[in-house]
């Protein structure tokens, strides 16, 4: 009877073994997947990653050799405490690390490579390589990390950094330990960068041995390089840009009007992009990120939104002209400001009365008032006429994020009439409730980017292409909506007496002092009021110096937005830097060394640091250097002197 039971079992057991094979090989439609298969090592060979230029064809970013220790944790051999010792020392890292590494290396996958430790130098790995032998389940890697050719433009470059778990599970090309762009041109331009990685797979025995390639290696592919990309950026400008910053937060853009490409884009404080290169990146990141003054990984060209101040009048100026409700002749009297009701909007000295010539190059709040007023005024209601003004302003790219190819930045805010709806309630307010409005302050905010290329609009009567960073793909064309000239609701004709108001800003108005012998410049200053919540007060700060410009005055070259927070007025550190730039931009020199001198001179730290210190804003610092200030300004000078010239 037993020996029928087990004859009954072993023929049982095999009849199941023979159907299983029999539904696997005829009628299983699921398809063998190689990448499951846990008796294949799949060893990842990392492509070169794209190369990045200037517009002039300097090299900015290229790559060096790195090296990773993998790890495949159901591969180690036992360790006992001393190799284990001598295994950290090699590697630079504590028992502790040790653990740490591991386990979550194991977390991971037991049966999966992972990073143990990313990125040795060529010197560790000199060291490593010979004593790899003894740790089976730990190997060498090799791939290759950025080199960045400069000190400057960290915030266009960008940087890369290891893959999250949210990114490995939407996109199966990665793998825990690849690196991604995070910003700048590495994040948006990551795919055309990155290229392809190769693999190779290897056969394993039942004793988890590597034994060779799998099936002689056909199913394995090499690595396909990533492209080469040139950027729009004058490296040259940017690096001069840079300079002016030193010591102040804002942003300069400089954009070109007949394309949009981005010469410029500046941010301050900013940072040597080499300091997120490397077994250091964490640690200098976290350092950055801290920095809750300085704020370096914030780019204030893109992201920050501040009150456009007087640039802003110029819209003004040219919607009362679209909607005709104003003659460039057309003359109002300015009594220091304009009164409405029980209140006024102040405005300083200056010749009355006062026509859209005078207005733009006096910069005269009064004047732009009584324009807003009749645009308003127009239409039967005040939500009516907010609507049709709102509709004119976007035109010119605010209040979007203009559709570029950037990683980062903020729409800005142009009002609507539901904006005021939800404040004052429906048909409860006028027009003197959004009378700010018509001197760029109010609920009107702008981000650099935006005022550059609002000028860039002016300089072109009327268009503008969406500003970008990208001017050539190796074997590929930029896409087409950056070579399609957008169109404001401005006709061409109404643009002259503006742009002739900003000329005579540089011949007879706010900016007269920051001529450039040889250039005509068009320019706005501007003098944005600046308030902070302190100790949940609403305080208000130093105001922000602002300045929009283009040049030639005719088929322009260049325009551009400079934004200095806490600059006191437009004309005293913007403008000058503006002028600055437009000069090195045309002629490749300085001449206006006096603007030069006092940009480079001077520090806006100690407005910085005045919330911190509960001291009083708006003072006017124009004293003498102390020793350790000159010998910065000295240093300045020097690092301009290294600026190389095309």
């Amino acid at each position: 009877m037993r020996k029928l039971l087990l004859l009954t079992s072993v023929i049982l057991v095999g009849l199941v073994f023979i159907a299983r094979l029999f539904y696997l090989q005829v009628y299983d439609n699921t398809v063998y997947n190689i990448f499951e298969d846990n008796a294949i090592r799949k060893e990842y060979n990392y492509p070169k990653r794209g190369y990045v230029y200037d517009r002039n064809g300097k090299l900015l970013v290229a790559n060096q050799p790195s090296y990773d220790v993998m790890v495949i944790p159901r591969e180690i051999k036992p360790l006992d405490s001393l190799e284990i010792k001598e295994f950290c020392s090699l590697l630079k890292i504590t028992r502790e690390d040790y653990d740490k590494k591991l386990d979550r290396a194991t977390r991971y996958s037991p049966r999966l490579p992972s990073p143990f430790v990313p990125q040795l130098s060529k010197k560790d790995y000199a060291v490593l390589q010979e004593k790899m032998r003894k740790y089976e389940g730990f190997y060498i890697q090799k791939r290759s990390l950025r080199s960045y050719q400069t000190n400057i433009g960290a915030n266009v470059l960008g940087d890369l950094g290891e893959v999250n778990r949210k990114t490995i599970q939407n996109d199966p090309y990665y793998s825990l330990g690849d690196l991604i762009g995070k910003q700048g041109i590495e994040k948006t331009y990551e795919k055309t960068l990155r290229g392809v990685k190769g693999i190779k797979f290897i056969q394993k025995d039942r004793f988890n041995k590597n034994i060779g390639p799998f099936k002689e290696g056909k199913l394995d592919t090499l690595p396909q390089a990533g492209k080469d990309v040139t950027i729009t950026i004058d490296s040259e400008l940017q690096a001069y840009g840079e300079l002016l910053m030193t010591n102040k937060h804002g942003g300069i853009i400089a954009i070109e009007p007949s394309s949009g490409e981005i010469l410029a884009m500046v941010t301050g404080p900013s940072y040597n992009p080499n300091l997120l290169v490397g077994r250091d990146r964490s640690k200098n990141f976290t350092k950055l990120y801290n920095d809750s003054i300085a704020k370096p990984l914030f780019d204030r060209g893109l992201q920050a939104m501040y009150p456009p101040g007087s640039p802003f009048k110029t819209l003004n100026a040219l919607i009362a002209l679209q909607e005709g409700v104003v003659t460039p002749e057309e003359r109002f009297s300015c009594a220091l400001g304009y009164r409405y009701g029980n209140r006024k909007m102040g405005c300083h000295h200056h010749i009355s009365p006062v026509n859209m010539n005078i207005g733009i190059y006096e910069s005269c709040n009064s004047y732009f008032a009584n324009v807003y007023r009749r645009i308003m005024d127009k239409y039967d209601s005040p939500a009516e006429g907010m609507d049709n003004w709102s509709k004119h302003i976007k035109s010119f790219g605010l209040g979007n994020y203009l559709n570029n190819d950037l990683a980062v930045g903020q729409p800005g805010k142009v009002p609507s009439a539901e904006t005021y709806n939800r404040g004052y309630g429906k048909n409860r307010w006028y027009t003197t409730f959004t009378l700010s409005n018509s001197i760029g302050q109010g609920e009107v905010l702008a981000t650099p980017i935006q005022l550059a290329n609002m000028a860039a609009a002016i300089g072109n009567r009327g268009y503008y292409y969406t500003p970008h960073i990208i001017k050539n793909i190796e074997g590929d064309t930029i896409p087409e909506a950056f070579r399609t000239p957008k169109y404001t609701t401005i006709d061409k004709r109404h643009f002259e007496p503006v742009v002739q108001g900003m000329y005579d800003v540089y011949n007879k108005g706010t900016a007269r002092s920051l001529q450039v012998k040889g250039i005509e410049i068009s320019g706005k200053t501007g003098t944005a009021e600046n308030f902070a919540i302190i100790d949940s007060v609403k305080t208000q700060l130093t105001d922000h110096s602002i300045f929009v410009a283009f040049a030639p005055k005719d088929n322009p070259k260049i325009a551009i937005a400079v934004f200095v927070e806490n600059g006191y007025f437009g004309s005293r550190f913007a403008g000058k830097m503006a002028s600055l730039m437009i000069e090195y931009y045309i002629k490749g020199e300085i001449t206006r060394k006096d603007l030069e001198n006092f940009v480079l001179r001077y520090s806006l730290e100690q407005e910085y640091e005045k919330p911190y210190l509960d001291e009083p804003f708006g003072i006017n610092r124009q004293t003498k250097l102390d020793p350790i200030e000159e010998e910065e300004f000295q240093n300045l000078l020097k690092l301009k002197a290294e600026i190389p010239k095309s």
